[in-house]
């Protein structure tokens, strides 16, 4: 039984995706569901992130249980990995809904974004260039520019 309350999602996304309702993958999968309700809050999440986030709620996982309940979410289609930078793979929900990412280079932080121009400009050159896409990932990278960001890391000196 989880601590008095935690919520833990219904079981239903686990049974369709075909994988068992244990508890490490219901309270992981409700780290991101959560997280998807939260309008600002963030919505992509390394394993280090979901590991600290078990241990603020005194839930009893190791960092490798994390790890492979990942990856068996992402195998199973629950959530998509991406790797913004080469040392780090961030994860979220998989829900179907195409779009593209901004990544802030000095803080980390990863924003989401649609622009039907965008898509429509990719699907043209594709078909100039002889190509029927089938799908794509667009990640750009820059400085966010936000005074006070919360995420980004307090430097010493100028």
């Amino acid at each position: 039984m989880p601590p008095h309350g935690t919520r833990v999602p219904r079981a239903d996304p686990l049974k369709q995706a075909g994988l068992k309702a244990t508890l490490p993958r219901m309270k992981i999968l409700e780290i991101f569901l959560a997280a998807q309700a939260e309008p600002e809050g963030p919505r992509h999440f390394t394993a280090e992130d979901v590991y600290r986030r078990m241990l603020t709620e005194r839930a009893d996982l190791g960092q490798a249980t994390v790890y492979r309940v990942l990856a068996q979410l992402e195998h199973a289609g629950l959530l998509r990995r991406s790797s913004f930078q080469a040392d780090r793979a961030v994860y979220e929900l998989d829900d179907g809904q195409h779009h593209d990412h901004l990544v802030c280079l000095d803080c980390g932080k990863v924003e989401e974004f649609h622009d039907e121009s965008i898509e429509a400009r990719q699907a043209t050159i594709a078909q100039a260039k002889g190509f029927r896409l089938q799908e794509h990932a667009l990640s750009l990278y820059g400085i966010c520019t936000r005074a006070e960001c919360p995420t980004r890391p307090h430097r010493k000196g100028p």
